[in-house]
């Protein structure tokens, strides 16, 4: 009979036992709760998205000169579109103005802020078509599409100086169109509208740049994770 009930109690401490360590309750030898072992995953998903990302740029990542082409022929697009509207609205507003009335001045600082916000907006759009179609490195995608605009118009300039100005296509299209001169010194205020109207095109490529390489970042959050 003391047989059995040894037998019990040894059951019973064998049971404690294991639902101590089905609990995670039982001790290590170094004094520490399996639970205690368990690794932190709180930053598995973002680290493990992070991993991925960085993969897919060191293989697909750089500039891509087809992608900044095609930003290029949309800032060339966008660039004639809203030049053409401008010169419409234009046109409406001088029908509708006493031609005695209007300040020549203020009518040259209004054209040239219409024409600078073309140009941000164009570029901005082409920027962000190369950055989107590239997917990595926006800022070299849009600093592409405008480095693609230097060369194309060195290269209209080039034909339209041997061959005549009708060769010259981005005049003939208006896709970069001319800032009025800046001062009493044609020459130099001509240099000062072509860096500023340059300045201006860079920083809209590199902004839509980077915007179009942010949509991508986002795609990427959603489908691998925080």
């Amino acid at each position: 009979m003391s047989t059995g009930a040894s037998a019990a109690g040894d059951r019973a401490r064998g049971q404690g036992i294991g639902a101590g360590r089905r609990a995670g309750a039982d001790p290590t030898p170094d004094g520490r709760r399996s639970e205690d072992l368990r690794p932190d995953t709180t930053d598995v998903g973002d680290s493990s998205r992070q991993r991925v990302v960085e993969r897919e740029k060191a293989s697909f990542g750089g500039v891509k000169i087809g992608s900044a082409f095609f930003g290029w022929l949309t800032a060339i697009g966008t660039t004639v579109l809203l030049s053409a509207l401008a010169t419409a609205l234009g046109a409406v507003l001088v029908a509708n103005t006493d031609a005695g009335s209007a300040d020549a001045a203020a009518v040259s600082v209004t054209g040239t802020i219409v024409l600078l916000v073309i140009l941000f907006v164009a570029y901005y759009c082409g920027g962000y078509v190369a950055g989107r179609m590239a997917r990595f490195n926006g800022m070299k995608q849009g600093i592409a599409v405008w480095v693609w605009a230097l060369l194309i118009a060195v290269v209209a300039a080039i034909a339209a100086a041997i061959a005549g100005d009708q060769f010259n296509i981005l005049v003939q299209l208006n896709g970069f169109p001319q800032i009025p001169a800046l001062g009493g010194n044609a020459a130099a205020s001509a240099v000062i509208a072509a860096v500023i109207a340059a300045a201006v095109a860079l920083l809209g490529a590199v902004l839509g740049g980077l915007g179009g390489m942010r949509f991508h970042r986002r795609v990427d959050k959603a489908g691998l994770g925080d």
